[in-house]
């Protein structure tokens, strides 16, 4: 078993779970700024992981996506057309608000909103059929992505202090003992 695979599994049992949920009626999709460019590439967030996930991508200026082609995680899917590619944050935004970053301040949910280890390059239909859901109401319909799914959503968790629930804390365990 991969080494991230264990430490998915021994963190998940170690993971608290949320014991009141934050009101997602104070949760504002601008409380988390978008699109920045941390790393100073002149690329922002969303174009970097679509070009590190892409195949043949062709930018223009200001680091427009304009061609490429990249297989959709969560469907198997190729596009290549850029405008059908959404970047996902694995994480929703709301769920991060429920579960912890509701206390932030607004350059750690920043830093959230931009991590790598958060976005994930998907298909446009599959993000928005997702929109905020946590892995106890959503699953990648390609069940060979779940492991991977929920290795990096226990990474997110871990990393960003996250609290889920103890449905998202069930499904993310089947998920993890569907991996190899």
């Amino acid at each position: 078993m991969p080494a991230k695979v264990q430490a998915a599994k021994g963190s998940l049992a170690k993971l608290p779970t949320v014991a009141a949920t934050t009101p997602t009626s104070a949760y504002n999709r601008a409380l988390f700024p978008q699109w920045l460019d941390p790393d100073g590439n002149g690329c922002d967030a969303r174009e970097d992981a679509l070009k590190t996930t892409g195949l043949n991508v062709k930018t223009g200026a200001g680091c427009k996506i304009l061609a490429g082609s990249w297989i959709d995680p969560y469907t198997g899917t190729i596009i290549t057309n850029p405008s059908k590619m959404d970047v996902d944050h694995i994480v929703p935004l709301a769920a991060a608000w429920r579960q912890g970053a509701s206390t932030w301040d607004a350059a750690k949910r920043a830093q959230y909103a931009n991590d790598p280890v958060v976005l994930w390059a998907v298909g446009a239909s599959p993000n928005r059929q997702k929109s905020d859901s946590t892995a106890d109401q959503w699953k990648p319909s390609l069940q060979t992505v779940w492991c991977a799914y929920a290795t990096r959503t226990v990474q997110i968790d871990v990393k960003y202090s996250l609290t889920p629930s103890d449905a998202e804390k069930l499904a993310l365990g089947a998920m993890l003992a569907t991996c190899p």
